[in-house]
């Protein structure tokens, strides 16, 4: 497991890295939106949708490699945000908080609207509010998340 551990841990961390981008992109764009044009909102709700996604994307990998099973069916996106946060006694720690886990469904339930729903109907004050919320949001993420790459680490260090 040494190697794959070490593997997905690099992969983690740059897609954290990634989701950085993304945030400032979002803030960049929230600020244009409010300045300038409003059909900056599009880029803002594309941007929040992406937090989201790539978040889902590291989770769906720890739940692949680690847990052996991703959640599947019409709730599966919740589901995973709740496995997510669920200690594995015998194989893993949680891998984020109940507190990340809550801050994330609020994006979870935007990227629903963004995929099903016309770019024009679209509130501009929930995206404001969303990107607002969105750097405490990430720091919690990623303090989770590094904690768990240092369990991946050590896990890793002891095989």
């Amino acid at each position: 497991m040494s190697k794959q551990a070490i593997a997905l841990a690099a992969r983690i961390r740059s897609e954290l890295s990634d989701l950085a981008q993304i945030v400032e992109r979002a803030q960049t764009l929230l600020t244009k939106a409010v300045e300038q044009d409003e059909d900056y909102y599009d880029g803002v709700a594309l941007n929040l949708h992406s937090f989201y996604t790539g978040t889902e994307r590291i989770l769906e990998e720890i739940a692949k490699a680690i847990d052996g099973s991703v959640p599947d069916g019409a709730g599966w996106h919740r589901d995973l945000l709740m496995q997510m946060s669920a200690e594995l006694s015998t194989i893993r720690p949680a891998v984020i908080s109940h507190g990340t886990r809550h801050c994330l469904d609020e994006y979870r339930g935007l990227r629903h609207i963004v995929r099903n729903i016309y770019t024009f109907n679209l509130k501009p004050a929930r995206l404001r509010e969303l990107v607002t919320d969105l750097p405490q949001c990430y720091g919690s993420l990623k303090a989770d998340i590094n904690s768990f790459c240092s369990f991946l680490d050590e896990l890793a260090t002891d095989t």
